[in-house]
C-alpha cells in the first residue's frame, strides 16, 4: 500500500452490526487523519468509516484516550513553562506626588486632601461633615 501499512487486522463485527476497531487501526486512521491537509471526510471513506466516527476517534486520541506517538501531528503539546521577569515600576518623580489631591466643597468652603489619605480616613472626615450639615 502506498501509506506504508502492511499487515493484516480484522474488523469484527458484534451481532448488533456495529464493528469493532482494534485500537491500533483506529491510532494509525488518526494519525493519517491529522496529516496536514488530510480531510476527515475523505480519511473516513477511505477506511469505510463514517467522519463522526473518525471525529469522535480524534477527540478520543487529543484527551489521550487513544495512544498515539507523542510527536504526532495535530495533538496538543505539552504546556512548557516561560521565565517571567517583572521590570521595577519607574519611580514617580517627585514634583508629581503632590499633585494626586482630593478636594471636598461643602457648605463654602474647600477641604484639600493628599491623594494617598486612606479610604478609612476619607470616610471618617465625609461622615463628620455630614453630621455638621444635619
Amino acid at each position: 500500500m502506498k501509506d506504508g501499512f502492511v499487515g493484516q487486522f480484522d474488523v469484527l463485527e458484534e451481532p448488533t452490526g456495529r464493528r469493532s476497531w482494534p485500537d491500533e487501526v483506529k491510532a494509525r486512521i488518526v494519525m493519517e487523519s491529522f496529516a496536514p491537509g488530510a480531510r476527515v471526510g475523505a480519511v473516513a471513506r477511505r477506511h469505510r468509516v463514517l467522519p463522526s466516527q473518525l471525529t469522535t476517534w480524534r477527540r478520543q486520541a487529543r484527551e489521550g484516550r487513544i495512544a498515539l506517538p507523542v510527536d504526532a501531528p495535530g495533538l496538543p503539546t505539552p504546556a512548557e513553562f516561560v521565565p517571567l521577569v517583572v521590570d521595577a515600576p519607574d519611580p514617580t518623580p517627585s514634583s508629581d506626588r503632590g499633585r494626586d489631591r482630593i478636594e471636598i466643597e461643602t457648605g463654602g468652603m474647600v477641604i484639600r486632601l493628599p491623594g494617598t489619605i486612606p479610604a478609612r480616613r476619607l470616610a471618617e472626615i465625609v461622615g463628620a461633615l455630614r453630621s455638621t450639615r444635619a
